[in-house]
């Protein structure tokens, strides 16, 4: 099963947490703190918005920094995606 966003909207993956400090100190599970890097998996096709013309700027395979609570999870085949509006991303890490 494949997701296949609609309008301005970008399928995310969330980037694995840090398993040990830059010091080397390993963290447990609960200790490790989730980044808001995603890697962009899927692009909507873009278009017209609420009456706006949008041009997708992202593609797939771009690691992008978004805001904590942005977007929707959503669980397919045992992996977790977040689903966002392009505005919501804040940016693309190079």
């Amino acid at each position: 099963m494949k997701l296949k966003p609609l309008a301005d909207r970008v399928v995310l993956k969330q980037n694995a947490a840090e398993e040990r400090t830059s010091s080397g100190i390993f963290l447990t599970s609960a200790a490790q703190e989730k980044p808001e890097v995603y890697e962009v998996v899927e692009v909507g096709p873009g278009g017209t918005v609420d009456g706006n013309e949008v041009v997708m700027i992202v593609k797939p395979g771009q690691s992008v920094l978004v805001g904590k609570y942005s977007g929707s999870k959503v669980k397919l085949e045992d992996q977790e995606y977040t689903i966002v509006r392009q505005s919501d991303i804040l940016a693309v890490i190079e």
